[in-house]
């Protein structure tokens, strides 16, 4: 979760000389795919593989709202540099896990949606709670059920090869022979 705090006025304390905040806000927010499937309710396209306008990523930002009774103009104050954190944490990795890139990995061309997510949870165990989850971390544990589940792979026969020659050169170590 992000939070920000915003300021929506100041005041001047004149015994101090000094400039306070008058009125402040807490915003929370949560990039998950509950906030995904909000604005793809709303929208009908798919979030991850579309151009958005300025108005449908001001209306993300509203579906990752956590705090409650936030007037819209709240948004208007949002500095640049809000923007950026905002930007930040959604784009942030959210795990420890990394997966080894030397792997030949063809992206598939299927469009992900908020329900083809829900089926992959579905279909993998994955409780429903983690739909609250930085929507990078789900992501993550997806691949991570989907590789474990997947059979091993067939060793190659160079592969192989060399690990025949290897058991043989401890075979021959342990017995003291030469062949």
């Amino acid at each position: 979760m992000l939070t920000i705090k915003l300021t929506l006025s100041e005041s001047f304390d004149e015994t101090t000389n000094e400039f306070g905040d008058a009125d402040t806000v807490v915003l929370h927010f949560e990039h998950s795919l509950v906030s995904l499937s909000k604005w793809e309710s709303e929208f009908e396209k798919p979030f991850l593989s579309s151009d958005k306008s300025p108005e449908e990523i001001l209306a993300y930002l509203k579906c990752m709202l956590l705090t409650p009774n936030i007037a819209p103009e709240v948004f208007l104050r949002l500095s640049q540099e809000n923007i950026e954190q905002i930007n930040e944490y959604i784009n942030a990795k959210m795990t420890a896990t990394w997966f080894n890139d030397r792997e030949q990995y063809t992206p598939s061309r299927e469009i992900i949606t908020a329900e083809l997510i829900y089926y992959w949870m579905i279909s993998m165990n994955i409780p429903f709670e983690c739909q609250h989850w930085h929507l990078a971390r789900l992501l993550t544990l997806v691949k991570v059920c989907n590789k474990k589940n997947q059979p091993p792979k067939k060793m190659s026969r160079k592969d192989a090869m060399q690990q025949q020659r290897s058991l043989n050169a401890q075979r021959k170590a342990a017995m003291g022979t030469s062949g």
